[in-house]
């Protein structure tokens, strides 16, 4: 399903509408007003999920799950909640505002791949390079046959998404084992690579590993923790975007224009909570 906010129009918003029904009455006009915005932040809350209004992957499969009338133990407990927001804010001694703002441009959607338990990761061949190299392994007698997953500079044509992310992860396995191959794939909703894992304060790549299967929260934990060894919580604070951008995505960041998404998502989220206090929520 399409991503859904506030301003859109159309089928989906009416199928929106209706899976709302089952929790709270409300007209099916297939426009998302303040009514449609009201029903999902109020949905969010009750389900434990973060209450942002935007209706993507997590809202949709908690809607469409309760609409079945199942249960959804693969989900349950690993999604990010507005908890987990708040205690992160008070971690980086930043306003909710600015952790929400962050996580809508930086977190890649949903942690897990969906109808899985199984985190999201990108396997990274330029990198796998490097850390063969760091374990004090020749990476050329492995490279024919294996361009895939293991060559000198990044390009992005090896990519296969999803699930067949693992199947380049297995295959890199049979070259060293877990560790290089681990150290080489970005892990859950922020991406961290996982060769930050000792820098991060984790006690090896495999419990790094094991982290990121554990829940979303875990996800965002150690996002904090990276941006705390990398001091970059100084210019959240100050609500410096394109420092932060620039330090956390690198010289793409301006085409991205990932400075000015943050911006604009802190504006909105803000706009949002003087709103609840106004009304006693």
């Amino acid at each position: 399903m399409n991503t859904l906010r506030k301003g859109n129009t159309g089928d989906a918003v009416c199928y929106l509408q209706t899976l709302l029904n089952r929790a709270q009455q409300m007209t099916v006009d297939g426009v998302f007003g303040p009514k449609t915005d009201a029903a999902v932040k109020a949905f969010q809350q009750a389900n434990n999920l973060v209450v942002d209004g935007i209706v993507g992957i997590k809202t949709w499969t908690v809607l469409n799950n309760l609409a079945l009338q199942t249960t959804w133990p693969v989900y349950n407990g690993k999604f990010l909640s507005e908890a987990d927001l708040i205690a992160a804010a008070e971690t980086l001694g930043v306003e909710l505002a600015v952790i929400k703002a962050v996580t809508e441009v930086e977190a890649h959607g949903a942690g897990f791949i969906p109808g899985t338990t199984k985190p999201k990761i990108l396997f990274e061949g330029h990198v796998f390079w490097r850390r063969l190299k760091a374990w004090g392994l020749d990476p050329e007698p492995s490279a024919k046959g294996n361009e895939d997953i293991l060559h000198k500079s990044w390009t992005k044509q090896y990519y296969l998404g999803g699930l067949r992310e693992y199947d380049r992860l297995h295959k890199a396995t049979a070259i060293h084992g877990r560790p290089a191959a681990y150290e080489s794939c970005s892990w859950g909703m922020f991406q961290i690579m996982g060769f930050h894992w000792e820098a991060l304060g984790y006690q090896s790549i495999d419990a790094f590993v094991d982290f990121m299967y554990v829940s979303e929260a875990e996800h965002l934990k150690a996002f904090l923790r990276y941006i705390q060894v990398n001091d970059l919580a100084k210019h959240l604070k100050a609500k410096n975007w394109t420092e932060f951008a620039r330090l956390y995505n690198g010289p793409g960041y301006a085409e991205n224009q990932y400075d000015t998404k943050m911006a604009a998502a802190y504006a909105r989220y803000k706009k949002l909570h003087r709103t609840h206090v106004r009304e006693g929520r």
